[in-house]
């Protein structure tokens, strides 16, 4: 059942409209959301949307509960590519919880939060930007460390990343439904302006596993596809910037285990054939974020590691 969240007027006889489709088993009371699309430029969560609207609607007879899909938060974001609601310069997710008698992207983002409120859980999905290239994971406010990471350990994810609680953008939808009472984990995956299916297709087999362990989901689930997670804290993140502008030339893909003073790639001068400087991981660890875009400029990120302690 398709169900509009918020619908608002636009200048010349048009509507903005966010949309929801109600997936519902013949019985349970237990409620998830599957929400995406509130960065315009993130569009891995609109494979994930529709591959989960495909399973459940073909095998409705397994679902114990309701699943709720929101594949556009920022509609207007998806139809121009741009990251940000359109016209009104904002970043959708800094505006968290909203106002109901705010602005017209206030609104939309009270509407939003009002109709989350109460569900069992919340996937948040993005991509990361045009730059850098993710694997797989989730990131998590250490306030609700003890309550979402037994949940991020079933999405079939590779790494979750415990941020310190100075780190949180209190304006988030995450943290707005974290911090009322309603779980939400957030999910950060490859790059942006781009489908990567595998990754897309890992997740949802992960949330199917996890309908699975939260009593929602009688349906098939292929366990042996499912992996366990590295779980880090933020201290131990070694972020890697360029010391020099220049092109940047990798081989490596994140998602992979460095050796301390192994080269991730080279950052080069076209016009001389001059490698001006080596990206140089300083420990040994696992590679969860890449470089994507290969132009850069000094203090550019080129490189997240998680260090591995031996001991």
């Amino acid at each position: 059942m398709i169900k509009t969240v918020i619908s608002t007027e636009l200048p010349i006889d048009e509507k903005l409209s966010i949309k929801k489709n109600i997936i519902k088993g013949s019985q349970g009371d237990k409620r998830i959301c599957i929400v995406t699309g509130t960065h315009g430029d993130e569009l891995e969560g609109q494979m994930v949307c529709y591959e989960m609207a495909r399973r459940l609607n073909e095998n409705i007879g397994s679902l114990d509960g309701q699943v709720d899909i929101y594949p556009a938060l920022n509609p207007l974001g998806i139809d121009t590519i741009q990251r940000g609601i359109p016209n009104f310069d904002l970043d959708m997710n800094r505006i968290f919880p909203g106002n109901s008698d705010g602005s017209v992207a206030e609104q939309m983002a009270h509407a939003i939060i009002e109709d989350l409120k109460g569900a069992d859980l919340v996937i948040d999905i993005h991509s990361s930007n045009l730059y850098l290239r993710e694997t797989p994971q989730v990131r998590i406010n250490v306030l609700d460390e003890e309550v979402l990471v037994p949940i991020a350990r079933l999405l079939n994810i590779d790494f979750v990343w415990i941020h310190d609680a100075a780190t949180v953008l209190e304006s988030t939808l995450a943290h707005s439904l974290n911090s009322t009472g309603t779980p939400c984990v957030v999910v950060e995956m490859g790059v942006g302006q781009r489908i990567n299916h595998k990754m897309c297709y890992r997740l949802v087999d992960g949330i199917f596993n996890l309908m699975r362990e939260m009593g929602m989901w009688s349906g098939y689930v292929n366990k042996s596809v499912i992996t366990s997670p590295i779980v880090c804290k933020g201290d131990n993140v070694e972020f890697l910037n360029a010391a020099t502008s220049g092109v940047f030339i990798t081989e490596l893909k994140c998602g992979i285990v460095v050796a301390e003073g192994e080269e991730i790639g080279q950052i080069v001068e076209p016009l001389t054939g001059r490698i001006l400087s080596r990206v140089v991981s300083p420990v040994e660890g696992y590679l969860f974020t890449i470089r994507a875009y290969p132009i850069v400029y000094e203090g550019s990120l080129m490189a997240r590691v998680y260090k591995i302690n031996r001991g």
